[in-house]
């Protein structure tokens, strides 16, 4: 089974549609007492990922820079891998003037659909640097070994 998903053009326009709706305000309006700018600052986001795979594993490099170890979370769940977690927007404060918010920020989730020959039971993370590792080593069992073919 792979980990990478397949492109659908379809959703990437609704995302595209749905973040310019909510950059313009007009998906949902403003609740009582909120800001009505909330929408230009707090976007929905999802980390880039690297998956690569060796003989002996599969990893996944996910880029969170300024998220905190304690605001991520990575499950394993009916042969699927998610990370979750949250970038806290900045506390605006009362001297600074913000011209332009380009980065994301809020929650986020992705999820990844194991392969066949990972095991479960052996997945570990690591974050550094702002980037997390997560490693699915591959079943011994499930490995490929090679016979040798005897000549009579």
């Amino acid at each position: 089974m792979n980990l990478i998903n397949t492109w659908n053009p379809i959703r990437e326009m609704e995302a595209l549609q749905n973040h310019l709706l909510r950059a313009i305000n007009l998906s949902t309006p403003p609740s009582p007492g909120g800001d009505a700018r909330q929408s230009l600052t707090t976007t929905e986001w999802a980390p880039t990922v690297d998956i690569s795979e060796d003989p002996n594993q599969y990893l996944i490099k996910a880029e969170l820079p300024e998220v905190k170890r304690e605001d991520v979370k990575v499950t394993v769940e009916n042969g699927v891998l998610t990370l979750k977690g949250e970038r806290l927007f900045e506390k605006e404060e009362k001297d600074t003037k913000y011209h332009r918010v380009e980065r994301s920020y809020g929650t986020f989730m992705r999820s990844f659909t194991m392969p066949d020959d990972a095991d479960a039971d052996k997945v570990t993370a690591e974050f550094k640097d702002g980037v997390l590792h997560v490693k699915l080593p591959k079943s011994e069992a499930k490995k490929p070994r090679q016979i040798e073919v005897l000549v009579n």
